[in-house]
């Protein structure tokens, strides 16, 4: 280089910034650790990031690489009470020779010409198993009424025997649930003082949808029921599942120590895969009683005692796949997996005889895990079977006595 050239780069250098050692403050770092926002829960299993309503802005004070310090906040356990989906509760009392029933629903009325969706949940399950799928369904149908029953031996549904019989004779055979399914729909028509029923719309989950089913293929609502909706059962995968219920019995807790327990435990099996609906239902599911728990210290037991159901659990079953296809109206049948479809529901479904949706990600307690998806299923199942939305062309006689052309 020649000292020309040595000379101008030390006059250009001399221009320039000095260079700051790179130095590591460790005391700051820890500062600036401190000052990090803990992370924030969400309680929707479907949260976002995009949900975020604040934006952290880098500044020389904050390192937005640093571990969080402590453990973030765990989602919320506690309960959800049934006045946020249903706008009462009936306790309907009928007398029978040999006992008093109290049908126990969830009821929210229909307005105008809504139609009035009847639920009707499976073995162990209460009526409180569909009130995220409620919500759900006003959100696409405001008018719309929701009748949600707990069915005898289950929720707070209760059969008083008469004279010196010490306690209930526990019957849940196909006839007898099909008989209260009906009765609890009248009774409350009677107890909300309806001129008439709204037109029907039949959803049954697991046991609840050999229930309906049963129920539409009697024809005892006539003609109001605009179809019915069965959900995550069929006639040979239920038949198969019979052979591990007991397997199944023998690994869940026999009880809790608190109520929030009790959810939690519905979470981590995945027995319910949504923390919302596993907080508004498993309360339906157990009650606290110390002196019939197996230890002081776990008072919370199971409402219904599923092992006692095994004389009935065939019966419920049984011809089930017949039943839903030659039943009078609009049929759907939502599942988790098409591995639960059967040889003659195949035939069915070829020969679109019913709708058939099907949701991989969902356990068993679809309406529970994915209530907004099943929603949109049935509200689009709905709208197609809607007889008021039906218009007809006139007659030809009638055009014809009128002077008009055909």
């Amino acid at each position: 280089m020649s000292d020309l050239q040595k000379s101008f780069a030390k006059a250009k250098l001399a221009t320039l910034p000095p260079v700051l050692p790179d130095t590591f403050d460790e005391q700051e770092e820890v500062e600036m650790q401190a000052e990090l926002p803990e992370p924030q829960s969400d309680d929707s299993s479907s949260a976002s990031s995009a949900s975020s309503t604040g934006t952290v802005k880098p500044t020389v004070a904050k390192n937005l690489f640093a571990r969080p310090v402590g453990s973030p906040h765990k989602k919320s356990l506690e309960q959800i009470p049934w006045t946020a989906y249903f706008e009462r509760d009936l306790f309907l009392e009928v007398p029978t020779p040999s006992a008093t029933i109290t049908y126990h629903v969830y009821l929210t009325s229909p307005t105008g010409s809504a139609p009035l969706f009847v639920m009707h949940h499976g073995a162990g399950s209460s009526g409180l198993s569909f009130a995220g799928l409620t919500a759900e369904i006003r959100r696409l149908l405001p008018g719309a009424g929701m009748l949600s029953i707990d069915a005898r031996g289950h929720g707070s549904t209760t059969v008083k025997p008469h004279g010196d019989a010490a306690s209930e004779v526990l019957d849940l055979s196909l006839d007898t649930l099909n008989a209260d399914l009906v009765t609890a729909i009248t009774k409350t028509k009677e107890a909300m003082a309806w001129p008439m029923l709204p037109s029907l719309v039949l959803i049954g989950h697991s046991l609840g949808g050999a229930v309906v089913t049963d129920v539409a293929k009697s024809g005892k609502l006539g003609n109001g029921v605009l179809g019915y909706a069965v959900l995550d059962v069929v006639e040979g995968s239920a038949m198969d599942a019979l052979q591990s219920m007991h397997t199944y019995l023998s690994t869940r807790p026999p009880s809790f120590a608190t109520l929030e327990s009790g959810i939690d435990w519905h979470i981590r099996s995945r027995t319910i895969r949504n923390s919302t609906s596993a907080r508004i239902s498993v309360p339906g599911l157990l009650r606290h009683d110390p002196q019939a728990a197996p230890q002081r210290s776990r008072p919370w037991i199971w409402r219904t005692d599923l092992a006692a159901t095994q004389p009935f659990w065939e019966g419920w079953f049984v011809g089930l796949s017949r039943k839903f296809l030659e039943a009078k109206g609009g049929k759907l049948l939502l599942l988790a997996g098409t591995d639960r479809l059967d040889k003659e529901l195949m035939i069915g479904q070829m020969q679109g005889k019913y709708a058939l949706q099907v949701f991989p990600e969902a356990g068993h307690f679809i309406q529970e895990d994915l209530p907004e998806k099943t929603a949109i299923s049935i509200v689009d199942f709905y709208k197609r079977n809607d007889r008021s939305a039906l218009v007809l062309p006139p007659k030809v006689s009638d055009m014809l006595k009128a002077g008009r052309r055909v």
